[in-house]
């Protein structure tokens, strides 16, 4: 199946400690990829021996989405270390549960500089060089809050919905010039950032009540889909905001 063969590929992938990032990040590599793993607060090494183990090549950044400035450094690093990339996954986020009328403008700004400002900052950088090598795939996490308001999470949602414009902005912008941008919108996953969710018997079995599937999502359930988004199956889809949701929207 060499639609789906990412041999001789480079693809960075921010949030990669662990979670969603680290799943991803090995389902690249599981694909032929060699990875760049950026992380934050939790160090990328376990991601990195995994992506090893599978004889794929592996370096890690420790840095702070959050702090603009240093973006395309990231994106230098890597060129530097691999000589091109391929791949870009937005995957940090974090999230600030305060109803709206007490949501700080602090947690608001924090919120849209990780989830929003970043990916930006980091499409534009790598961006830049896909355009000039003429190839190139970039797939932004959003979210079921990228088309439903939620509850107490307004610099969440509003970060989300961004996301997903953002999204069909660029992808609009560099499909014709052989860069797809696509999006994963993940459905209600067992992270850290749904952690108070499953802890809460009530809301818990809401959600699981309206999700067709019956469970909770995991990482493994998205590396698919990002493998197929960063692969040569993908090429003719651009700006597309792809559901992996056990079935969530459709109910």
């Amino acid at each position: 199946m060499g639609y789906f063969d990412l041999t001789g590929k480079v693809a960075v992938v921010t949030g990669a400690g662990r979670g969603l990032g680290e799943a991803i990040a090995v389902g690249l590599a599981e694909a032929g990829a060699d990875l760049v793993l950026v992380t934050n607060s939790t160090p990328a090494d376990s991601t990195a021996a995994k992506v090893r183990e599978l004889g794929r090549k592996a370096i890690t950044i420790q840095a702070n989405v959050a702090e603009l400035n240093k973006l395309p450094g990231i994106i230098e690093q890597a060129v530097e270390a691999f000589g091109r990339i391929d791949i870009l996954v937005n995957n940090a986020g974090i999230i600030r549960r305060t109803p709206a009328a007490e949501h700080s403008y602090k947690d608001w700004e924090d919120v849209l500089n990780v989830n929003l400002n970043s990916v930006f900052v980091l499409s534009q950088e790598a961006g830049k060089r896909m355009i000039a090598q003429g190839s190139g795939k970039i797939i932004n996490i959003a979210s079921m809050l990228s088309f439903q308001g939620g509850i107490n999470v307004p610099g969440y949602t509003a970060s989300k919905h961004a996301v997903a414009g953002l999204t069909k902005e660029m992808g609009n912008e560099w499909a014709s010039k052989g860069v797809q941008v696509n999006a994963i919108a993940p459905g209600y996953m067992a992270t850290d950032n749904t952690e108070a969710l499953r802890d809460d018997p009530v809301r818990s079995q809401q959600i699981l009540d309206r999700i067709p599937a019956g469970r909770w999502g995991t990482g493994q359930d998205l590396a698919g889909a990002a493998v197929f988004l960063a692969s040569s199956a993908s090429d003719y889809m651009s700006g597309h905001v792809l559901c992996v949701d056990g079935g969530w929207m459709n109910r």
